[in-house]
């Protein structure tokens, strides 16, 4: 995911980032400031063992009232989208890179991150977090992670990690 040369500064276990429009912060359930190299990079981390990354963007915005039409025009603002993205993509993936983007400019850090910290055995959900990858016109692969720049400057880090199911503490 990062250099060899990688530390890790703080971490905040579910930390709440405020988004314009609706009225509930993006929950992540990390957000880690981290260093690598003369680098540093706001990260927000999703834990997922075998539970989906919540409603699509299709389903989420069926009924949209205002403040959720006003909090994906901000996402998508954030991610650098000219439109919505396609009903299939999963709402969470957007709001939490929108987090780690936010956090970034708030903390003046090098970059942002989103990252996934899956201890699924079967990967599950990876096929969301693909084709979430693919908008930015990455391909994602498990344990490597993809840096894209972003129209507006920002640098964003997108991965997926694969966890030790034998480590995770339920």
């Amino acid at each position: 995911m990062f250099p060899a040369a990688t530390e890790l500064l703080f971490a905040i276990p579910e930390h709440k980032v405020p988004l314009l429009g609706g009225n509930r912060d993006s929950q992540n359930d990390v957000f880690a400031l981290i260093r690598h190299g003369d680098q540093t990079c706001a990260a927000t981390i999703e834990g997922k063992v075998n539970e989906p990354f919540g409603p699509t963007i299709g389903e989420w915005l069926s009924a949209p009232s205002d403040g959720k039409l006003a909090r994906m025009r901000h996402i998508c603002e954030l991610l650098g989208f000219d439109q919505t993205p396609p009903p299939n993509i999963r709402y969470q993936l957007l709001h939490r890179t929108a987090s780690a983007l936010i956090e970034a400019k708030r903390f003046k850090t090098d970059e942002a991150a989103m990252l996934v910290h899956s201890f699924s055995t079967t990967k599950m959900w990876f096929d969301d977090f693909a084709a979430f990858a693919s908008l930015f016109g990455s391909k994602a692969v498990p344990d490597v992670s993809a840096q894209i720049a972003l129209d507006n400057g920002a640098k964003l880090r997108l991965g997926w990690a694969t966890g030790n199911p034998a480590f995770l503490v339920i």
